[in-house]
């Protein structure tokens, strides 16, 4: 199963859009506080529809909070995320990719194992350059137009999740659907 990390998401509209896409593709969803909004945002659970009863979701109140869930990695960030998050990879042997604009690897071009962990920063600035250059060898991009910024990060969360489910041959999702008039 894919693992999809928001690290500190800003609008409750992606967020709600990406528990969906997480809901229908049995990814797993780690949400790292602080967010820009509120858990009771109308707008995070309109976006997220009846999904929340079927998806995966965690919170956590920190990286350190996550990696030592997820991990069992107790060691003392000090501040340092980047390389907390660069000894628990190296440490635990997980897979972790880090989607940037600032990458010059093709998510396509990486070979996604079973449990992967793909992190993804806030829409207004991605994941910090610091983290991003202490795994720089694990960050992927999406491509687009020089002259673009950045894709909307619910749409960058599910080109990365079709994108592994691909690579899984769709294990465990429908691929047929029914006309239902007919």
């Amino acid at each position: 199963m894919i693992n999809v990390v928001l690290v500190n998401p800003e609008i409750p509209n992606n967020t709600g859009n990406i528990v969906r896409t997480c809901a229908a593709t049995g990814a797993k969803l780690h949400i790292i506080e602080p967010c820009g909004f509120s858990w009771e945002d109308k707008y995070l659970k309109r976006s997220g529809l009846d999904y929340w009863e079927i998806s995966d979701v965690n919170r956590y109140e920190s990286m350190q909070a996550f990696l030592a869930a997820n991990f069992k990695d107790d060691a003392d960030i000090d501040g340092n995320i980047a390389q907390a998050v660069l000894k628990t990879k190296l440490k635990s042997g997980a897979q972790f990719f880090f989607a940037s604009t600032k990458s010059d690897h093709n998510h396509t071009d990486v070979e996604y194992k079973e449990d992967c962990w793909v992190f993804f920063g806030r829409e207004t600035r991605g994941l910090d350059e610091e983290l991003l250059r202490d795994n720089y060898s694990d960050c992927i991009r999406i491509p687009m137009r020089a002259e673009a910024r950045s894709l909307n990060l619910a749409n960058s969360v599910a080109i990365i999740v079709y994108e592994y489910h691909r690579q899984m041959d769709y294990v465990g999702l429908k691929e047929e659907g029914n006309l239902t008039k007919y």
